[in-house]
């Protein structure tokens, strides 16, 4: 079957001192990996384990969707940070940000604030929506390609995402990915792929 666990695109140990060690092997090694195994037992034998995972979400519900679904969101997740980012992006994806949210200090504070007030658990997301860039938040296992908007770049805000490190500090957390880690490259791949 293909729903292997991705590999990450960094070492455990790169987000480091932003998002340690521990945490990856909490999040990445146990949370992501059990959402693999889960799809893998939820689809073996059966004709959709041959479809992609896209087709998978986008066709399915309850237990496959949402392990499917956080096996997506994680991988996305793992390539919007990056070890050297942070800071504001430049080019295309500047200029766009200008265009829709007045610029980037407008955007961070509506980022942060779809990540940190989305109730209970979930995910922060910028995200094309047509032509426009837009913020959006989304609970549980659910995202952007269920509502036909393309996603760009999410926070994850479940609590396993920042409790080791920041404990119950969910807004420090996202202030932190936001100012060092968000991978500004990975969402110009996105916007142009």
């Amino acid at each position: 079957m293909q729903f292997e666990l991705p590999p990450l695109p960094y070492a455990k140990n790169a987000l480091a001192p932003h998002i340690s060690e521990e945490t990856l092997e909490f999040h990445y090694g146990k949370h992501h990996q059990a959402y693999a195994n889960n799809l893998k037992g939820l689809l073996d034998g059966k004709p959709e384990a041959t479809q992609s995972l896209e087709e998978i979400i986008l066709g399915s519900s309850g237990g496959v969707f949402n392990n499917a679904a956080q096996i997506w969101n994680h991988t996305f997740f793992w390539n919007s940070l990056s070890p050297t980012g942070g800071g504001k992006p430049t080019g295309e994806l500047a200029s766009m940000i200008d265009r829709d949210f007045g610029g980037y200090d407008q955007l961070k504070v509506a980022l942060t604030k779809a990540a940190v007030t989305q109730f209970g658990s979930g995910w922060g997301w910028l995200v094309l929506d047509g032509d426009k860039l837009a913020v959006m938040q989304t609970s549980n296992a659910d995202l952007p390609m269920k509502h036909g908007k393309k996603a760009l770049l999410t926070i994850d805000v479940w609590e396993h995402a920042y409790y080791v490190d920041y404990r119950n500090l969910r807004p420090k957390f996202v202030e932190t990915v936001i100012d060092k880690l968000l991978n500004w490259d990975f969402a110009l791949q996105n916007l142009k792929g």
